[in-house]
């Protein structure tokens, strides 16, 4: 499923373009964006939040919970995000947004939420079924919902973004021997390690992504945080050795030079204390381009550590035991 992505990522645009075509309109005008999914399916909505943010006309939120805020109304543009379609939380905001005159798309394989969507005959951005980690979906997730926007004609730039996710395609599939080396590498770096990932604020997308992907593949504990943020607070927290923790800089040659110097200047200071100390520097020649090389560079890494932990990377016994006793409860 790893190897599939760039693949992934030139279907999800050829998928883009047919349900752009049938989009319905909507009677309002759009003020805001409401993009609601969680897990594996909500994190796409942090990639089109910090992909779209400035080309989008409007704000864009980011929602990974139950409830609806009450600002969400007939100018709200709400997308709700689930692969398998039977995402407890994401159903039931479904059902909160009926009620608020928003117009509402899903972004979907199916399920329960694609069901209750074309009963009421909202519009659907289909996903092909029959992935069984949804986490692996990630490609399909953006771009459809890169689509939704620009369907919506909220994005000034459409075209650029659509063309640079076609040219981060062709970079992951030229650099897949050197992302797989790379990744094994780092492997070794973090075996029996706890991996603090830091990254500049512009691209916590990936960060959050690179601890999830550990979390669930390499079945890992592992934190993020993000500068200068992480400057103002958890820094005071390095002063004490930590051999177990691996410190992972992620890092672009284009990030804000005053952020660049604090990621400098704290690297020396974390280094003095924990176990290891590594930068990862992106690849490609835009925002988009590199931070998903970085995706697929972290992707690779979640395998490559579930292969030394000797644990199965699709496995997740634990969460669907949480979603059986959750059902229990009415």
């Amino acid at each position: 499923m790893i190897a599939r992505f760039p693949e992934q990522l030139e279907e999800a645009l050829h998928l883009a373009q047919q349900h752009t075509e049938r989009y319905t309109a909507h009677s309002y005008p759009i003020r805001q964006v409401f993009i609601s999914g969680l897990g594996g399916s909500g994190i796409g909505g942090n990639f089109v939040q910090e992909f779209a943010g400035g080309a989008c006309r409007v704000p864009i939120f980011v929602n990974k919970g139950y409830e609806v805020p009450g600002w969400v109304g007939r100018h709200v543009l709400a997308v709700c995000s689930s692969y398998s379609g039977n995402t407890e939380e994401t159903l039931q905001v479904f059902d909160q947004l009926m009620a608020t005159g928003a117009k509402v798309v899903c972004v979907t394989s199916g399920g329960q939420l694609g069901e209750r969507a074309k009963a009421r005959g909202l519009d659907v951005f289909s996903m092909p079924p029959g992935w069984s980690s949804p986490r692996a979906c990630l490609g399909y997730s953006v771009v459809l919902q890169l689509a939704v926007l620009g369907a919506a004609r909220l994005l000034r730039r459409r075209r650029s973004l659509f063309a640079q996710i076609a040219a981060a395609h062709r970079l992951l599939r030229r650099e897949q021997d050197d992302l797989r080396k790379r990744a094994q590498k780092l492997a070794g770096f973090l075996f029996d390690k706890l991996p603090v990932i830091y990254c500049a604020d512009h691209s916590e997308a990936v960060a959050l992504r690179w601890r999830q992907q550990i979390n669930e593949n390499a079945k890992m504990l592992c934190w993020h945080h993000v500068l200068p943020e992480m400057n103002h607070n958890e820094l005071v927290g390095w002063r004490e050795q930590q051999p177990r923790l691996a410190a992972l800089w992620l890092r672009h040659r284009d990030d804000y030079p005053r952020t660049a110097a604090r990621i400098d200047i704290v690297k020396e200071i974390v280094g003095h204390f924990a176990g290891a100390s590594i930068e990862v520097y992106s690849k490609g020649r835009t925002s988009i381009e590199r931070k998903l090389y970085l995706v697929h560079l972290g992707d690779w890494l979640s395998f490559y550590l579930a292969q030394q932990r000797q644990v199965d990377p699709v496995e997740i016994r634990v969460i669907d035991f949480l979603k059986a006793e959750l059902a229990k409860i009415n």
